[in-house]
């Protein structure tokens, strides 16, 4: 499938990606050709063009993360053979996620087609306007048939939508509604400010989770405690943080008062969480938050409080959990135990390629794609019409650095079992160590170590 999108792009299939050679390797400089010293292997020729450099290939794109990435250190990994179409055979590492990728995030860059990175404001405006069409018309039509029959079902969908807002307003955050800063800053703050969600303030966590995703300090959303922090919590705080379902309603505390360990307020403008000269940004948000506080507080007079929590409050706490089950999936309860770094072992994209891309069925439209996370995570600024393909294009570089989601159902029940197995397991880090993995606390898990 790769192959075919690239090649109906008009790009060529990546060649095949080698770790850096052992001590006692050399490279000849008049030939693509491998040799080791003290052995007659030869690796065949990779048939490299001279000038044609993936690194050097320029497409006019300028996108906000870091782009220098460590070297690949000398390591002791198995390897496999990838027979690619054009009959070439290469042996590549296997995946271990403690050790450095055998290739850089220009290589990925280069693998995903052109047109993937282009931004249509048009077509990003009408998934604006079919959001907000069905928004409407699911509160028009519960609020018309009033019958408890339909109101569950009303709930379900009109909570999940505002999840589809959310990502709307997410993907103006990054930059990937269109190259308007304007256009992005208004529909944010529309579709966010309606679902009580202070846009710039989470825009700018959000941007800061990005930048350091896998870094145990550094990291801002989920990311794991270290054993210290851990053990000082009180046991109602431990048990709420880790014991469905109240992990999946923590985003609103979330606003308020960030994670354990760390302070801050969405709301703030001299929060730890901004900088100086991003004061009016906050403030603006949190102004648009309140007008919106003040509408539903006006609507609840107008229709009463008990006909505006059955028509916005329990969709908005469906939202929540929502947001809370998605974002927290992405980055924990695979069935591997995946890695957090600390201090030099941590990169930008050693962090970015222990995300996980999840398969949620009919909801992957309706959510607008935001299951296609690892591509997301390394390139914000793709359009989330483009993940699908550009994850495609990208998969013969990752190789088994990608992890293929599960197939899902209609329904993706299949993760609420994900999510509880990990919740069990997954408590805290060591506070000690560069490359650490999540431990079980035997008194929540029920279980001993």
């Amino acid at each position: 499938m790769a192959s075919w999108v690239l090649s109906e792009c008009g790009l060529k299939p990546l060649p095949p990606m080698f770790p850096k050679p052992r001590i006692g390797a050399m490279l000849s400089s008049k030939s693509s050709k491998v040799r080791f010293l003290n052995t007659k292997k030869v690796v065949p020729d990779l048939n490299f063009q001279k000038g044609r450099s993936f690194r050097e290939r320029k497409w006019g794109l300028r996108v906000s993360v870091p782009l220098r990435v460590d070297p690949v250190a000398e390591e002791e990994e198995g390897k496999r053979v990838i027979s690619e179409n054009n009959g070439v055979g290469a042996e590549l590492p296997e995946f271990d996620p403690s050790a450095p990728p055998p290739f850089t995030l220009a290589d990925i860059r280069a693998a995903i087609p052109k047109h993937c990175w282009v931004k249509d404001p048009w077509k990003s405006m009408s998934y604006v306007a079919r959001d907000v069409a069905v928004v409407f018309g699911l509160a028009a039509a519960a609020a018309y048939l009033n019958n408890w029959l339909v109101w569950p079902l009303y709930w379900a969908a009109q909570g999940t939508m505002f999840w589809a807002l959310f990502v709307i307003g997410h993907d103006c955050g990054h930059g990937s509604f269109s190259n308007d800063h304007k256009l992005n800053s208004v529909v944010g703050h529309l579709t966010h400010s309606s679902i009580l969600v202070p846009y710039n303030g989470w825009r700018i966590s959000h941007r800061t989770h990005h930048q350091n995703h896998g870094h145990v300090e550094n990291d801002e959303s989920w990311h794991p405690l270290p054993e210290k922090l851990y053990r000082s919590l009180d046991t109602i705080t431990r048990s709420l943080r880790f014991t469905p379902p109240f992990p999946m309603l923590a985003f609103p505390v979330y606003l308020f008062s960030r994670s354990p360990g760390k302070t801050g307020s969405h709301f703030h403008p001299d929060s730890d969480l901004f900088a100086p000269n991003e004061r009016k940004d906050i403030i603006t948000s949190t102004l648009c938050w309140a007008a919106m506080v003040a509408v539903l507080v006006g609507l609840g007079f107008v229709m009463g409080p008990g006909q505006l929590f059955m028509l916005y409050g329990i969709p908005n706490i469906l939202f929540v959990m929502w947001l809370d089950f998605v974002t927290y999936l992405h980055h924990h309860g695979h069935e591997d135990k995946l890695p957090w770094y600390r201090g030099k072992e941590w990169s930008y994209l050693r962090g970015g390629l222990t995300t996980i891309d999840r398969d949620y069925g009919w909801i992957n439209n309706i959510h607008h794609d935001i299951g296609t996370h690892v591509i997301h995570h390394l390139f914000p600024q793709i359009p989330h019409y483009n993940l699908i393909e550009a994850t495609e294009a990208a998969k013969p570089v990752l190789g088994k650095y990608y992890r293929e989601p599960k197939k899902s159902g209609p329904i993706p029940f299949h993760l609420i079992g994900d999510l509880i197995k990990s919740l069990k397991k997954d408590h805290y880090v060591s506070d000690t160590g560069d490359v650490v993995y999540y431990q079980t606390d035997p008194e929540l898990s029920g279980s001993s170590k």
